[in-house]
């Protein structure tokens, strides 16, 4: 059949050719012929004799609708196929919800939810006969971010911007993030890519993210600089620093900017040289051991100022998150908060079986990491920031049910921006112009425009919260419990978080004596002599 067909290609191009000339011949207005088939006739040629794809080599221009309709396929799901919760890895629900907040429209549904109540996996709030009428809570409840030995404590908002560096997002995008932060009173966290102008300039509060590569602070060979941390974390803007071990796209592997998005400012802002892509270390260099961890917290606060000082993490061996705890309690050294990112993954490129196999997902996490301080008796002086798939009230609810105190929100941020899922983040083609450094694309994101969007879906999903918190009869983040929301784990069996995740008892881990079973062969191996 293919060699039939590559004869009658062959046969049809020499027909049609000698037709062509023919007709240009007898009246020469029909060469407009030749600039509709003498292209197509050269494709098909090409693809008989190119060796690079079998389909186009065997069927020669017919071949090429095949990666045609190959290349336009997830825009042909996400528009025509899938359903209102079908798409991933945020729905068009999900979708909608950050557009209709940002733009402050009605975010009410008809004719009820559009979910499985039945199916294993959904969740609900309990609600209370006792609930609380909205006016008579806190729309913008404060959470405090400080230990006992942080002498600037940050008062954070419930919600807040997630890591993303200047560099995976564009110069537009980072000035209405900041903006929209300035507008709303909440924090927007810097990714590990930098302290960049656009994270300063529009004013709004800004956690330093601080990862392997020391970008922005770091000395020609890549290692940590005391000096240029001590003129950066001093700035008014910074209200906390973020030592990043871990993220959820790409845990244990380090960020990657691709070259093509490397400009000279941005090399410049990281202290980098350009031409090359930029990898961070998969581990850091300042510090080997908790016990060097620990050292390494008190210098950052002691350059800082006394702002407060935190890790982001995404969870892998257990037991290097006991030995963490270990440290603090042993030299009495206590971080200020912990960001934990779930494994579900982020707005970094990542190879795929980074984001789909690697890391600890966020519940199961923050239940860990919960458990964790409160079983070594810490909890009290440190905050757990949760940040993974955050874009509504309710996922807010849930994150706080489960430990956190307060929440970052990434893609959500993104959305509001005019992010529509478009997949091309690591492609510096972002169509909207929020993940790309090409300036015929950044143009169309107006920073003025965009950073109202981004303070409504920000002051809307916290209103939503404290909706729900009401509704549970609750009124402050602090009063929301494990027993707050509910999940069907099998057909007809229904637990709460407090089921699910049994809180350790208080104190527990500080003795081999007392600690629980199942974690007893983590806190064994755990040291705090390394990681």
């Amino acid at each position: 059949m293919i060699i039939e067909m590559r004869k009658a290609f062959l046969i049809s191009s020499v027909t049609l050719l000698s037709l062509t000339g023919i007709l240009i011949y007898v009246n020469w207005k029909f060469a407009f012929l030749l600039l509709i088939f003498l292209p197509l006739i050269a494709m098909g040629l090409f693809d008989m004799y190119q060796s690079k794809r079998t389909i186009r080599r065997n069927f020669p221009l017919l071949g090429r609708m095949r990666y045609l309709l190959e290349s336009l396929g997830p825009e042909m799901r996400q528009y025509f196929i899938e359903t209102d919760t079908d798409g991933k890895p945020f729905n068009r629900l999900q979708r909608a919800l950050v557009y209709s907040r940002s733009k402050k429209e009605t975010s009410t549904q008809p004719f009820g939810t559009q979910l499985n109540v039945y199916d294993v996996g959904y969740e609900w709030i309990n609600h209370s006969i006792k609930a609380i009428p909205f006016h008579e809570v806190d729309a913008h409840p404060k959470v405090k971010i400080g230990s006992s030995q942080c002498t600037k404590p940050y008062n954070a908002s419930m919600f807040n911007i997630s890591a993303m560096s200047y560099g995976s997002l564009s110069k537009n995008a980072i000035l209405a993030l900041n903006a929209g932060a300035k507008i709303g009173g909440f924090y927007h966290n810097t990714g590990e890519g930098g302290l960049s102008p656009y994270h300063l300039e529009p004013g709004g509060d800004v956690v330093w993210n601080i990862g392997t590569g020391y970008f922005s602070t770091r000395t020609p060979d890549g290692k940590f600089s005391v000096e240029e941390f001590t003129k950066r974390a001093t700035l008014e803007n910074v209200k906390m620093i973020e030592i990043k071990f871990s993220q959820g796209a790409k845990p244990g592997h380090g960020g990657i900017l691709p070259k093509e998005k490397v400009t000279d400012e941005i090399a410049a802002i990281r202290l980098v040289s350009k031409g090359n892509d930029i990898v961070s270390p998969p581990k850091h260099s300042a510090f080997t051991t908790p016990l060097e961890l620990m050292d390494f917290v008190k210098l950052l606060r002691n350059h800082s100022g006394g702002k407060p000082i935190g890790i982001k993490i995404c969870i892998g061996n257990k037991s290097e998150f006991i030995a963490i705890c270990k440290a603090m309690v042993a030299t009495n050294t206590y971080l200020d908060f912990i960001t934990v990112d779930g494994g579900e993954g982020g707005t970094g490129a990542a190879p795929p079986e980074y984001s789909d196999h690697v890391g600890m997902p966020l519940r199961d996490a923050l239940a860990f990491v919960y458990d964790c301080l409160n079983g070594f008796g810490i909890k009290e002086e440190i905050k757990i920031i949760a940040s993974g798939k955050v874009v509504s009230g309710f996922d807010i609810i849930r994150c706080l049910s489960i430990g956190a105190d307060l929440c970052n929100s990434a893609r959500g941020m993104m959305f509001a921006l005019g992010c529509i899922q478009a997949l091309e983040c690591h492609a510096n083609t972002c169509p909207t112009g929020v993940a790309t450094q090409d300036p015929k694309l950044t143009k169309g994101l107006v920073p003025e425009e965009k950073s109202i969007r981004v303070a409504r879906f920000q002051e809307e999903t916290v209103k939503s919260a404290m909706e729900l918190m009401a509704s549970a009869g609750l009124s402050h983040p602090d009063d929301v419990t494990r027993d707050v929301v509910s999940t069907r784990v099998e057909r007809n069996v229904v637990e709460t978080f407090a089921q699910t995740f049994p809180e350790l008892e208080k104190g527990c881990l500080l003795n081999e004596n007392s600690v629980p079973k199942s974690y007893l062969y983590f806190w064994k191996k755990a040291t705090t002599e390394s990681f």
